[in-house]
């Protein structure tokens, strides 16, 4: 059996036991290293984290286990925003923590409720944070979980936070690294993370005449919210200019396209990586590759996901840590150096460019992805305490998958078609 025993702060320990009937090989699955500064160090109690492997590989469940004599801690409601297969992976890890006492999911939908994983709540309007907050006081709720980017674009948890109401998930201020992606461009120029060229417009005329001068392939993407498409990689010259009047001359994508970033084409291989952050500190998850196209062999228009795996093969070891000192880790100093603390998952889309081998942000959400978001849920209790616990996670030769029929999206096409 696999097993950690480190030293804590307040003298307490804990143990990674892995459980012998999921795992084959006695080499633990994860390792966490250095103090942990959490409510759960407080009394006798554990948090389990089940991963599931990828393929043949065996899937592991490890308990962490304080050991110290204390008062057993306070059990919480949590209400998680959303209705889609994320947040019922969201839902699904936090039943089955032993920090969370119910579960409810707002608006949900029938998976979540029929398999038991949470209490939906159809009729509750998440784009009224008075709404939300009144049903958080009515039924105690101690904890909001915001699965979705709009709510956090529009400052859902920025009112949950003045009602005293404890959300995961950053103020509306920060969500706009994901909100406007000229925002986010700006923050890397300003603080040297490694991105694609770009130039921002409001005018037609000015945004063709630089794609005119730069060539093509070229993306032009809309600056706000666009449920994802609202990015177009044009491979010829009038594709490109569609592109830019269709955001800025007909309106195709209302207030999200009236100012449009024209980029840098990059060839490479597109990758994600996600890292949790309490403001000031940052540690790294995964990497994922999700599959966004509805056709075989990656053709047709983009969904929401038509599947993903992780870790993604392209990011090694190094590459990731690359990940963390060259984007991850500026982009965090850089946000609180604005006075906009991130604090929530941050979710970088990058590509590992094919010259150079090295990555290049992108785009950033601010919130888990769906589908990569059945990746380590029990996570997501550790970051709503005011310090992030500063210890490092080490993933060993095991790999997750994430697996699902979209025949949604097929039908959704079929009748378009």
């Amino acid at each position: 059996m696999g097993c950690a025993t480190l030293d804590l702060v307040g003298a307490a320990s804990l143990k990674l036991n892995t459980n012998t009937h999921f795992l084959r090989s006695p080499k633990p699955f994860l390792s966490f290293v250095g103090p942990i500064r959490s409510r759960n160090l407080n009394g006798p109690s554990s948090t389990l984290l089940t991963c599931h492997a990828h393929k043949s590989r065996p899937s592991v469940s490890l308990r962490v286990q304080c050991t110290a004599a204390a008062p057993e801690e306070e059990r919480v409601v949590v209400l998680v925003i959303g209705g889609g297969g994320r947040e019922h992976a969201l839902c699904y890890a936090l039943k089955r923590s032993p920090s969370c006492d119910s579960i409810f999911c707002a608006p949900g939908n029938p998976g979540i409720s029929n398999s038991g994983d949470a209490t939906c709540i159809s009729d509750l309007d998440i784009s009224d944070s008075s709404a939300v907050i009144s049903f958080c006081r009515k039924w105690v709720v101690g904890l909001v979980v915001v699965g979705p980017e709009a709510p956090l674009v529009a400052g859902l948890v920025n009112d949950l936070l003045k009602a005293g109401i404890h959300a995961f998930g950053p103020s509306s201020e920060a969500a706009a690294l994901e909100g406007s992606k000229n925002f986010m461009k700006s923050l890397c120029d300003k603080y040297g993370i490694p991105t694609a060229e770009y130039q921002t417009f409001t005018d037609p005329s000015a945004a063709k005449q630089y794609i005119q001068k730069q060539g093509v392939p070229i993306v032009v993407k809309a600056d706000g919210l666009a449920a994802g498409k609202g990015v177009i990689v044009a491979m010829t010259l009038d594709e490109a200019f569609e592109a830019v009047d269709s955001m800025l001359v007909k309106g195709s994508f209302g207030s999200a396209g009236c100012r449009v970033i024209v980029e840098e084409y990059l060839e490479g291989e597109e990758a994600s990586f996600f890292a949790l952050v309490d403001g000031e500190n940052a540690i790294p998850l995964e990497s994922a590759q999700d599959h966004k196209r509805v056709g075989d062999g990656d053709t047709g228009p983009n969904t929401g996901g038509m599947g993903a795996y992780s870790p993604a093969p392209i990011l090694t070891k190094e590459l990731q840590d690359i990940v963390m000192k060259s984007i991850i880790y500026p982009t965090v100093k850089g946000m609180s150096a604005e006075g906009c603390k991130f604090v929530g998952v941050l979710y970088a889309g990058l590509m590992i460019e094919k010259k150079s081998g090295l990555p290049k942000l992108i785009e950033y959400n601010v919130r888990f992805g769906d589908p990569e978001c059945q990746v380590l849920m029990d996570f997501v209790l550790f970051i709503c305490s005011p310090c992030l616990f500063t210890f490092s996670v080490f993933w060993f030769s095991l790999s997750f998958s994430i697996a699902f029929l979209a025949n949604v999206y097929f039908c959704l096409f079929l009748k378009l078609s």
